[in-house]
């Protein structure tokens, strides 16, 4: 990504990382037990499908990394089931997030802000790493992907999620920031790259995925119907909608 487009996006997330809105964790005093309580249960309540995709208890003792921390939610959960525990992220406020978050709970982690594209780990070093919606931030995910089948050992597993660009959270985006602006010739693609969080994200479709992690040895997607997708309509409506509309594709790959 060229630097002045990287510096936008880590100012983007330096502001507010993700999950920490005051819609969220309202008059809590920020870096509180409270304030922290209120984040994860909000996180799990939104998306309860990580705890099953993640599988964070079944990883006891093994040595694992994440990429992109964020308020640390994911990682307090690495954290408490035994894993040895590393962390990057590009923004010095989701370190210093993290970091009290663990604090707190009498955890602890290795955390380092850097860019991802490139990892200060040796080849094999890892028996795990996850990623929960950070790589489409980047202009070059294919390097974040390859610099992860690096790091990770023989038989290591990537877990992870990727935006799904054929969604109904992108459609919604794009009727309201290509249709309604009388522009329908304006792809899903463009509208996600400017409107949606920081700029220059990117969604994908299970196919694309699939090539750019090609290199590993074994691959699958999932893709999940979010409650980001299935806000507004009709319950009864949504029963029928299929999980390939969702906005998030769970990613699990093994070196």
């Amino acid at each position: 990504m060229p630097e002045g487009m990287k510096t936008r996006v880590r100012e983007y997330w330096e502001k507010e990382p993700c999950g920490t809105g005051t819609n969220i964790t309202g008059n809590h005093i920020e870096g509180t037990p409270e304030w922290y309580q209120s984040i994860e249960e909000h996180r799990y309540n939104e998306e309860p499908f990580i705890h099953s995709i993640a599988q964070f208890t079944r990883h006891r003792g093994k040595k694992i990394l994440e990429v992109g921390v964020g308020a640390g939610t994911d990682h307090l959960q690495w954290a408490r089931a035994g894993a040895e525990c590393y962390g990057v992220d590009l923004t010095e406020a989701a370190i210093r997030t993290t970091e009290n978050h663990l604090r707190i709970h009498n955890l602890s982690s290795i955390l380092t802000r850097m860019d991802a594209e490139v990892l200060p780990f040796n080849n094999d070093s890892f028996d795990l790493v996850y990623s929960w919606g950070v790589i489409h931030h980047t202009d070059q995910p294919e390097k974040i992907i390859d610099e992860i089948r690096r790091v990770l050992r023989p038989g290591g597993i990537f877990i992870g999620m990727m935006y799904g660009r054929h969604s109904l959270v992108a459609v919604r985006l794009w009727v309201g920031h290509a249709l309604l602006k009388g522009n329908p010739f304006r792809t899903l693609g463009d509208v996600i790259w400017n409107q949606m969080e920081s700029l220059g994200t990117k969604a994908y479709t299970c196919t694309e995925l699939k090539t750019m992690f090609r290199d590993f040895r074994k691959f699958n997607t999932l893709p999940i119907l979010t409650t980001y997708d299935i806000a507004g309509w009709p319950n009864w409506l949504t029963r029928f909608f299929p999980k390939d509309w969702g906005w998030f594709i769970s990613i699990t790959a093994i070196k």
